[in-house]
Formats: structure tokens, sequence, C-alpha cells
């Protein structure tokens, strides 16, 4: 079986954006307009394809990023509708990872909202390149050369509209296209479907003409040839102006911007023609590095399907009819149903089952995939988020991904023996699907205790136990994840002994411990020459002190920013043994952090508050009553945009509270930012309640 499409045909995109700015609708329009849905699914409704568990349903939200291929101008496009609330950050991470290229949609009235900035964080640290859609041109409040000003401001991107509106709010036509110099004008009638290309308007085309120089000016500074014929005052051909945009795209140099309203139908086609033009295919990026595992080499897998077999299992999903569903990226090769290939980080083979395309939660079946396909497996029951899948002939570990860390945990106690034993199958299998969930067993308190990014994500997790798995349970209040670390260095000589006769235990360490940077977490820095502890022994050590650091000593708490020096030591010619120094390293680190002037830290959250004018002064008021610190203030229209750093321990139940002050219109969104020391009364209470 040959490839439907060559490579250089191929496009792998995500959509990704803040909540509510629409990116589920603009996919929905795509899947319509480019055949591969046959009626326009809407997120308000709950009849959206990418939408497809029942909480997002429900709500009106995207919890899962939902991956779908379809076809357009003779190209391949595979798509995945990323989340926009920021606690599934973790969605958009791990298909920001695997993806080629993403466009980055913006409200036309909220602009670059805070998980606007999350996601283009996301995207620079993958070296993703992104064309902008600013879309709602219809809204009321839509100011499209305000999103441009917000998004040099906040992104720190150099956007070029390629397109301007035509139009907006009630009025809003389409757009004209500034390479060709034409207004598409759209037809309510046949829901976007068909459209003129007309002359520009009159009234328009003074701004067009000042916009198209504009986009000239910033385009000729990325290409040469182009300035050469702006300067020469020239009829710059079209195809020369495509070729910077794609130039500086690429080099994520410029963002091309376009406009249009998904809802209402207007501007999906042109940004799909702007996805094939301007984004690139799999051979148009440097070729993905990896290791070899056993000899450490560096090595490169070109996008060919010639070349031995490289990918990455970039997501987890139970499917009710076929099982866990693995889904990889493929790098290099081909991938076969029944084909055997190699898990990597665990030296395993495992076998390809059946292989699949998805389209959200449906399936087609393949018999193979190439080099630069998204495919989901059936069969790898023992690869995880993170894994790297290859040939056994090359074995070539890709770099992993990092989770992020939980700030929000919440106790689950089965309600009887039967729910017990549905409720950790449930949990192995919620935490295969997500590894931002982390999953304790409290045994003081006989509790489970789920850590999760947010509120929302520990209320879906609870809610699909409760529902998808039948899992009888009661679930307690959510708790906020504090932490523990050190102000003062400290030393520990910690001898390990247990010589009664026989085979006994020996090992002996001595640790240096210091305060590391904030967020720099856990640092191991082996300091041992001379061999006084053999090298066998040395990752022992740092197991030892790692496990001690899940538990701290002041309140249970786990530890972070600890930098650990193992300096000196010794060992026994018969009894020293990695578990001996193992618990050496964890007892001589408690030692040490006792003498260090522990403190507790506490989560802290980004706020952005929109309030009318009038509830300004009560928001504020509410903000202070939680300990919160105002960090900024800007008008927009009749409205006030307040941010500010507050405790997420202060947070709890703050929806409710803010909706009830400003009677309903005040909205807010909110992300973690970082971790702060806990004021000395609040530690005091909260160690009090650890007892």
């Amino acid at each position: 079986m040959a490839r439907s499409f060559p490579i250089p045909r191929v496009r792998n995109i995500g959509i990704m954006a803040h909540i509510d700015a629409g990116k589920t609708t603009t996919t929905e329009r795509v899947l319509y307009y480019t055949g591969r849905a046959h009626r326009i699914g809407e997120v308000h409704e709950g009849t959206a394809t990418m939408d497809w568990m029942e909480q997002e349903q429900e709500r009106g939200i995207t919890i899962t990023s939902a991956a779908t291929t379809c076809e357009w101008n003779d190209h391949q496009i595979n798509i995945i509708d990323t989340p926009g609330h920021v606690d599934f950050t973790l969605e958009v991470e791990r298909s920001l990872r695997v993806l080629d290229g993403a466009v980055a949609v913006f409200c036309a009235v909220g602009g670059v909202e805070p998980q606007s900035e999350t996601v283009w964080r996301q995207a620079d640290r993958y070296g993703v390149p992104r064309i902008a859609f600013v879309n709602k041109m219809d809204r009321v409040g839509a100011d499209f050369p305000r999103v441009l000003e917000m998004m040099r401001a906040r992104l720190a991107t150099n956007p070029i509209p390629i397109q301007i509106p035509y139009g907006a709010e009630a009025d809003f036509k389409g757009y004209v296209d500034l390479l060709t110099m034409k207004a598409y004008v759209f037809n309510d009638e046949t829901l976007g479907a068909e459209f003129e290309i007309v002359d520009i308007p009159a009234d328009l085309e003074d701004e067009a003409k000042a916009a198209r120089q504009t986009m000239l000016e910033g385009l000729s500074d990325i290409d040469d040839e182009l300035m050469e014929a702006y300067l020469d005052e020239t009829d710059i051909p079209i195809e020369l102006i495509a070729t910077a945009i794609k130039k500086g795209a690429l080099a994520m140099e410029i963002t091309p911007v376009l406009c249009g309203s998904a809802f209402k139908n207007k501007g999906v086609q042109g940004l799909l023609d702007a996805v094939i033009a301007y984004l690139p295919s799999p051979l148009e990026l440097p070729p993905i590095k990896g290791t070899n595992p056993y000899n450490k080499t560096e090595v490169e897998c070109r996008s060919d399907d010639a070349e031995p077999l490289s990918a990455l299992v970039f997501k987890i999903m139970n499917d009710t009819y076929v099982g866990q569903l693995s889904f990889l990226r493929i790098y290099s090769g081909v991938l076969r149903t029944g084909d055997s290939v190699l898990n990597v980080r665990r030296n395993r083979k495992e076998r390809v089952g059946r292989l699949m395309r998805m389209h959200a939660n449906k399936r087609e079946e393949l018999k193979e995939a190439y080099a630069g396909d998204i495919v989901a497996v059936v069969g790898l029951k023992n690869s995880v988020t993170g894994e790297s899948i290859s040939s056994p002939k090359r074995p070539v570990a890709l770099e992993s991904m990092d989770f992020p860390e939980p700030v929000i945990s919440v106790s689950i106690e089965p309600e009887t023996k039967a729910d017990n034993e549905r409720l950790s199958h449930a949990l192995g299998r919620l935490h295969l699907e997500d590894p931002s969930l982390n999953i304790a067993y409290n045994e003081e308190t006989a509790q489970t205790v789920l850590s999760g990014m947010g509120e929302l994500h520990l209320e879906i997790v609870c809610s699909r136990l409760l529902r998808e798995f039948k899992v009888g349970a009661r679930v307690g209040r959510p708790q906020v994840a504090y932490r523990e670390t050190i102000r003062k260095p400290a030393k520990a000589n910690y001898k390990h002994q247990k010589q009664t006769g026989g085979r006994g235990q020996f090992a002996h360490v001595v640790l240096n411990i210091e305060p590391s940077a904030p967020g720099e977490g856990f640092i191991f820095d082996n300091q041992i020459t001379g061999g006084s502890i053999p090298r066998e022994y040395i990752p022992a050590v740092e197991v030892g002190v790692k496990g001690a650091m899940s538990t701290g000593v002041l309140a249970g708490y786990p530890m972070v920013d600890v930098t650990v020096r193992l300096v000196d030591g010794s060992y026994h010619d018969v009894d020293s043994s990695e578990i001996a120094f193992r618990v050496a390293g964890a007892m001589g680190f408690r030692e040490a952090v006792r003498k260090a002037s522990l403190y507790l830290l506490e989560p802290v959250m980004s706020l952005e508050i929109v309030s009318p004018e009038e509830y300004v002064g009560d928001v504020m008021g509410d903000l202070n009553g939680r300990r919160g610190k105002v960090s900024g203030m800007e008008s927009r229209d009749a409205l006030q945009i307040i941010r500010a750093m507050v405790p997420l321990a202060n947070l709890f139940g703050y929806a409710t509270d803010l909706r009830s002050t400003t009677q309903g219109r005040a909205t807010y969104t909110m992300q973690f930012d970082h971790y702060e020391e806990v004021p000395t009364t609040v530690a005091e209470k909260i160690l009090d309640k650890r007892g």
C-alpha cells in the first residue's frame, strides 16, 4: 500500500488558544469545508465532533486534545484541537511536542489573554512555527488593530497581517487579501461555503494600501529579493511575497495574521489555504535528534519512509471498544500492523496489534503508516506518554516530556470493597491517560489522594471515576499542595550500620545541602573523588535522597529547590550494598534538613479579572482579603482588567464569590505562577492542622 500523500503535501498542525477564543468552532468549520463532516457541529449545542466526551459537551469546553485528519487542495492536514483551560495545559504541551506548526486563535474582543500567553510560550519552547487567526470579528467590540498591538506587547512577536477585516461587528462581511488586493465576501445562505472575490470597496482602499505597504516593509527585512523589488518600487510577484511570508514564519521571525468569524462561517477557507502555504511539511523542519541508549551517540531521524522507524508516544487514551490506544507521531520509517517494535526506555519489544487514524473518537483502520503521520496503535501495553518507539535495528530515544507539578489535591474514599478494586483499576487507567494526575495513598487516613492542576481538573477526574468507571466513592474537599524547602546550608555525616553476624549492612555518607534557586527543583552533585564510595553505589544515594524528599520533615509535604552534594563517605567490602547506601542517603538527608531552617511554600496563582468599572472597588477589596497583590490594571472600553497574584489557598469558591459581588458581570481566568513562602501566622495554622 502506497502513501496517499507525499511528505511535502502533509501538514501536522495544532489549534491552540485561550478558553472561549473559538478553537473547537474553528476546527468544526475546517472539518465541514474539507468534507470530513457533513454537518457543522456546534459547541454551544453539545454537538461538536471534536468535543466528544460527555463532560466536554455538558460544559462546552475542550478537556482532552482530539486528533483528526482532513484533505484540502490535494494536501493532507492532521489536526489536533487542544484545550484552552489552564487546568489541561498538559494536553497542549504534549500536542505541541509532536506538531510541525500551529494556528493560534485569538478573540477579536479579548485579544491576547493569559492562557494565550501560556500556549504561546509552550510553542516557543518546542520551536513550533505558527500563524494567527483573529476570530469573532462579528462580535461587538471586535478590534483587529488592538489584537495586533497586544500580540506585540505580550507575546514579543512580530505580527504581520496578510488580511484585514472587511467590516466589523454586525457588519463583518469577510476580509481583504493583502497579497492579491481583492476582497472576499462570504455568502450567509450557504454557511460560508460560497464566497465572492470582488474589488476592494472604495472606502477600504486607502486602509488596504497602507496595510499592504506595512506588510511589505515587514517582509523586506526577511527576504533580500523582496527588499530589492520593494526599493525599486516595481510590481512584486505574489509568489515572491508568499515565499517571504513562509520563510519568516518558519524562522519564527514573524507571525502571519488572518481574520474571520468561524461561528459565522467567514474566513476559514483562507485559513486552510494559509496552513498549506505558510506552515511547514515534516520535510521543511530539521531532522529530530535522539540518542542511542546503548552507546550514547546522537542519532538524526529524518522524515523519510526508507529510514528505520522512530516514533514518540504522546498520548494514551482508553477506548470502550478497542482498549488502550497509544497515539504516536512517526518521525521516520514505516509502521505496519503486526510489526514488532522496541520500547527504548524499557528495552522491551511490543507488537502492533492494530493501526488506526483517529477522527475525534471514531476510528479508521490502516494497514501501515508513514513518516510524518500521527496515528493510534492498539497493542503497546507497556508504553506510556513520552516514551520512544523504534525499530529494534536502530534504537533511538527521543527527548521525553516534562509534566507540570500539581498544585491542588483531593481525597477520595471508596464506599465498598468492590469499589476499592474498581477505584484502583480506574486510577491506573486515568494516570496512564493523564500523567499530570498524581496518585498517592495516605496510610494514616486510609484515603487515596489525587493531586492535579486545578479545581476543574480534579472535578473532571472525579466525575469520570463516578460516571464512566462506576466507582462508588466519597470525595473530600480540595486541599492545597504545599511544598517544603530550606533556608540555609547544612551538613550531615551519617553512618548506616547493621552488623550482627553474617552478611550485614554498611554505608557511610557525608552530605552538604543548600537551597537551590526558586523553581530549580532538586540538584544532586556527586563530588566523590578517590573512590571513598564506589561508583556503582552513587546512584543509590541519589535514589535515597529523592525518596526522602517526597515526604518532608516539617509537615510531610514534598520538598523542592534543594541542592545535595555528596562530598565523602566510606564503604565495607562485604557489607555494603545499594540498599544500604539508599537508606544512608535518605537518613543522611533527613538529618541535614532538620538543621537547615525549614519553611513552607504555597502555590500562588496569576489572576486576570475583567470587571465593569462600578465593581472594581469591591473586587479589589475582596482580593486584599484573600492576601492578593494587584500587579496591574488597564482599561478596555467600559471594563477594567485587574491582574493580581493570589495564594491558591484563598481562591476556593472564588468563581461564586466574584459572580455575587458583581451581579454575574465579571469574569476571571487563573493559572499557576510560582511557589512563595507562606507567612508565619498562616504556616502555624497549617502545621497545627497537620498535627
